[in-house]
């Protein structure tokens, strides 16, 4: 007879049943703006563009037209982007509050550790479930966005440009990358932190420190094109502009020129002979996307590796603390006398 094998738990459904809510506001939300950028990509984008095409076709003459499909296309757009940018922030919330810190705070980890799950196994469940879940739902949200935007462009006058702060991080993998980025960063707060409302503060934090430090390098992640026109051509039209200023007459490179008065201003431009730009058009657009997410990946392995490390540091602490032998009790049983 063989004999009987350890019970071990199922670490991946004990962490479901725990979280059920938070599962079912994901998926609520997943759901609900799916469903809005779905109909941002059909019935409102038809219903805005003729209400444009309406107003196109009054010249300067008095007329009516749909204004009303209009505006409500760029209020739902604008609904559906900012849902799309804040959710890095709400599960880097939700993983120092509930995920990590809750459960540390409330002993419910160390009760997990004492049930037959290794400290190394609870975590990578609590990291790998949550992203598996965070990618899916984002990265079907970013691709449904991504849709409803090019539904509006080149037909709605009010559309957002691709280069739109908002709009270019809705509308790509870097949404589901920063949301990666959330939830290790929330996950890691609440194992330095243990307790509950500094680790929502402190991961959110992180978390805003990694969408600054990508939206400041991102620029410059891809080569750029440089674009010279004639003084009254003025600078480049649409795209991310990363340095822009005067071309000399010689044939160099001048800054822009700050003058307070216009005798200063002719001096200067006296001395150039157009504009330089430095910039990215929309064929950069994947390019920085893709250069972008991997940026920010690279910083949420870092963050990954960063809560196994606090964690052993922490298991450490543990295991020091309960063998830890009381000096009193230390000296009974050196001299033999009974405890």
């Amino acid at each position: 007879m063989t004999a009987p094998t350890a019970h071990r738990p199922r670490t991946t459904r004990w962490l479901l049943r725990l979280h059920r809510p938070a599962v079912y506001g994901f998926a609520a939300l997943v759901i609900v703006v799916a469903a809005l950028q779905i109909a941002l990509a059909g019935p409102l984008a038809d219903a805005a563009a003729e209400g444009w095409r309406q107003y196109d076709a009054c010249g300067t003459g008095l007329c009516t037209y749909d204004q009303a499909a209009i505006l409500r296309y760029k209020d739902w757009y604008n609904y559906a982007t900012y849902v799309l940018d804040l959710l890095p922030f709400l599960v880097a919330t939700w993983a120092g509050a509930a995920l990590t810190g809750r459960e540390l705070e409330s002993g419910t980890a160390l009760l997990s550790w004492t049930q037959g799950i290794s400290p190394v196994r609870w975590l990578t469940v609590r990291l790998a479930v949550p992203a598996l879940a965070v990618a899916t739902g984002t990265g079907l949200l970013f691709w449904l966005h991504h849709r409803a935007w090019a539904a509006g462009r080149g037909r709605i006058d009010t559309a957002k440009q691709w280069d739109d702060l908002f709009t270019f991080h809705a509308n790509g993998p870097t949404a589901a990358a920063l949301a990666l980025a959330g939830l290790a960063a929330g996950a890691l707060a609440g194992l330095l932190w243990r307790r509950t409302l500094p680790a929502l503060i402190t991961g959110a934090l992180i978390t805003a420190g990694v969408a600054g430090l990508a939206q400041q390098l991102m620029p410059h992640l891809w080569p750029t094109v440089t674009n010279v026109t004639t003084l009254k051509q003025g600078g480049v039209g649409s795209g991310i502009v990363v340095e822009q200023g005067l071309v000399a007459k010689s044939g160099g490179h001048l800054p822009l020129p700050q003058c307070s008065t216009s005798a200063a201003c002719d001096a200067a431009f006296a001395k150039a002979s157009g504009y330089y730009t430095s910039y990215h058009p929309y064929s950069h657009y994947w390019p920085l996307q893709l250069t972008t997410s991997a940026l920010i990946l690279a910083v949420t392995a870092l963050l990954v590796l960063g809560c196994f490390l606090a964690l052993r540091r922490l298991t450490g602490a543990l295991r020091t603390t309960r063998h830890v032998v009381p000096a009193d009790k230390a000296t009974l049983v050196g001299t033999g006398a009974p405890a």
